[in-house]
């Protein structure tokens, strides 16, 4: 049964779309959710350095591979990512594609402006040479906001992005809305907020799950006050169909999340008692670039789209446990 689009009367079925970043996290499920709205999907992903730059090795996609029609591999910073793009010429685009482990960006901060910047620019570039192009939905980040000035943090806050990862997310979530305003590309730029779920390997609440399975001690960075506004993959995937459906996503800017903050110290408690585990809980160093409070402002989603989140964190950290019990290798 094909699931039915978040936007009334529209349907992905038969459509052309071209998903990067399509094996990591979000990607995954947004792939999924548009062969399963009947999207003819071909995804972007980087290739496997040990098979061969032109050759694939999926992991969170591989029991979906025989239903798209094309896998894409390159390095999406390379300038042949133009051409490959251009030459699918898919209706929409949903660009994930990025080096995502905020850490990774304290050491590695070009090779990361790069993937998020550069990567960004060749998939516009690429969508400005498609004629039959209908949306390009370019993934932001709450990062870029940097740690809350007013509660909730809507669309008008200020970008004050703290580490190299969240200021390339900045400088790429600019770049689209600048192609938008020169060239007309039909851009519609989402701002997700801390997602987790199913398949999330990296960030605090998968590796607290992992841990806490293992009975092994999860570590809290600092005081573990720090709060996130943690939002359902599910969620989240709703978000992504809607702002590249709906008509008046394109030229926005929209916030997706759930309204709440979580300090991080509570969802290391809730982890180790909705998993029934003995794991101890100890405090070590803040990490660098730290942000101390993100809670998403949805009320444009709401205005615009009749958004609301479904998943509350209770319920999304008992799914979450739940796959990881069966999907996660014990130690």
């Amino acid at each position: 049964m094909i699931d039915s689009s978040p936007v009334k009367g529209f349907s992905w079925k038969g459509r052309r779309v071209m998903v990067t970043g399509a094996d990591g996290f979000m990607g995954s499920h947004l792939a999924e959710r548009l062969l399963k709205q009947g999207a003819s999907v071909t995804v972007y992903v980087r290739g496997n350095s040990i098979n061969g730059t032109h050759l694939h090795t999926l992991k969170n996609t591989a029991h979906l591979e025989k239903r798209f029609r094309l896998i894409l591999t390159g390095d999406i910073a390379a300038a042949d990512a133009i051409d490959l793009i251009r030459d699918d010429a898919p209706e929409y685009i949903f660009h994930l594609a990025a080096d995502a482990y905020v850490p990774n960006s304290f050491s590695h901060p070009i090779e990361v402006f790069e993937t998020n910047l550069t990567g960004t620019l060749h998939v516009l570039q690429a969508a400005r040479k498609i004629k039959r192009l209908k949306r390009v939905v370019c993934t932001s980040s709450s990062e870029v906001y940097g740690t809350a000035q007013y509660a909730p943090i809507d669309e008008t806050h200020p970008l004050n992005p703290t580490s190299p990862y969240a200021a390339s997310k900045a400088s790429a979530d600019r770049a689209a809305w600048s192609w938008w305003n020169t060239y007309g590309l039909p851009v519609a730029i989402i701002r997700p907020f801390n997602t987790y779920g199913p398949r999330h390997t990296y960030d605090v609440i998968p590796k607290f799950i992992a841990l806490a399975l293992q009975g092994k001690t999860l570590t809290v960075h600092g005081s573990g006050k720090q709060t996130r506004d943690f939002t359902y993959i599910d969620d989240m995937v709703r978000g992504f169909l809607i702002m590249g459906s709906h008509p008046e996503a394109v030229g926005r800017v929209v916030n997706f999340g759930t309204g709440k903050d979580v300090a991080v110290k509570d969802i290391a408690q809730k982890i180790v008692r909705l998993s029934g585990s003995a794991s101890p809980i100890v405090h070590t160093d803040e990490r660098a670039a730290q942000v101390q409070r993100l809670i998403c402002g949805w009320k444009l989603a709401n205005k615009l789209f009749g958004f609301r989140p479904t998943v509350d964190i209770d319920e999304g950290l008992r799914r979450n446990i739940e796959w990881a019990r069966v999907h996660q290798p014990r130690a």
